[in-house]
């Protein structure tokens, strides 16, 4: 697998790096070498130049990574005893994630538990490289993408009518737009699975995971069932889930196509918020989705025009009495650009008509 972002070129396989020594490049400047072993490549390396050249986690023969750095290169070694790669190049997909039958086996579970271990400096170098190498494949993955946010509230259980509707929106957004969530249960899996799955497979699909309504007590037992369903289910839309181990009680959903997950939540809840050009729509949520609306407010108080893109809260009496967040929200937008942009409405279908045909930035 391999990645250009302007001058900068990942090179994840041996045969992907014999393929380009092949070619008789003279200088590897640019080159981010990820993950692979080097102990039988150092002459043909060194016998080029390897100024502005990045070795992450690699390999070498006894001494031949003192060589690399004298010779310009930058090498950075694995860091020991940590159950994630922290200079993976790609997203995650959901098979990466569960990886074992049982969920205590699983890497997801395995990262929980080392987050919450996890202290010193190398652990904490550790998470910061993963976060930074995830959220430069996140922006790979978004580039040339109209996303539009779905947010809500994680308690949500399969087979609930709240469920159905969350699925029903993700699924009429994402016959045009990319669907982008949190990336964990309830509403947000609700979204990416109506995204993924094609016309005329919603109802079987919801049908089947109804069957294990939510991820407590077993998650396991949650996550097979969706997993059983992608595996049957055939041409299935790419969908975006972006979850964080910060909330490890909230497992990730199998219907996200990628998964961009962060150990730390702070910079992951701004990256959602910034990659959904099309727009936003809030689902009634709690504290987490409360959060999310005003920062999503925030960005669109102070955005010129053509930055601003649609917030649509969906359920009158939730944002008005339960949690009365809609006169504050429309305190905020009177009288600023952002004013015809912020939306209260009562069905999914006024919820789709209000998100944005035109994303920001387009044109």
């Amino acid at each position: 697998m391999k990645h250009s972002r302007g001058r900068v070129l990942d090179v994840t396989s041996l045969a992907d790096l014999d393929r380009r020594l092949a070619t008789g490049v003279r200088s590897l400047a640019g080159w981010r070498v990820v993950g692979l072993d080097l102990s039988s490549r150092g002459p043909e390396l060194l016998d080029r130049s390897l100024a502005q050249a990045l070795f992450l986690g690699c390999e070498f023969a006894d001494g031949e990574d003192d060589a690399v750095r004298r010779a310009g290169g930058i090498v950075l070694h694995a860091i020991p005893g940590i159950p994630v790669n922290p200079y993976r190049a790609t997203l995650y997909s959901p098979g990466d994630l569960y990886d074992a039958p049982r969920y205590e086996d699983c890497l997801d579970a395995r990262a929980y538990a080392w987050s919450r271990s996890a202290g010193g400096p190398d652990n904490a170098l550790a998470k910061a490289l993963h976060d930074h190498h995830v959220d430069a494949a996140l922006t790979e993955w978004v580039a040339g993408r109209d996303v539009v946010g779905i947010m809500g509230g994680h308690a949500i259980e399969r087979g609930s009518e709240t469920y159905a509707d969350a699925a029903r929106l993700g699924h009429a957004l994402g016959l045009r737009l990319v669907v982008a969530t949190g990336g964990g249960p309830g509403a947000m899996e609700a979204a990416n699975l109506g995204a993924f799955v094609p016309d005329g497979d919603l109802d079987a699909a919801l049908a089947a995971v109804a069957q294990v309504p939510s991820f407590r007590p077993d998650i396991g037992a949650w996550a097979r069932v969706a997993l059983g369903v992608v595996g049957t289910t055939a041409g299935g839309r790419d969908s975006l889930g972006i979850p964080t181990w910060h909330y490890g009680h909230e497992p990730p959903n199998a219907f996200a196509t990628a998964i961009a997950k962060f150990f730390r939540n702070a910079p992951r809840e701004a990256l959602l918020l910034e990659i959904c050009n099309a727009g936003i729509v809030f689902l009634p949520g709690a504290g987490g989705t409360v959060q999310e609306v005003f920062q999503d407010a925030c960005e669109n108080y102070y955005a010129d025009e053509s930055s601003l893109a649609p917030m649509v809260l969906v359920g009158r009496r939730h944002w008005t009495e339960e949690l009365p967040v809609w006169p504050l929200l429309q305190a905020l937008a009177r009288g600023r650009a952002m004013e015809p942009h912020v939306h209260l409405v009562d069905s999914i279908d006024e919820a789709v008509e209000r998100v944005s045909l035109t994303p920001r930035g387009a044109g």
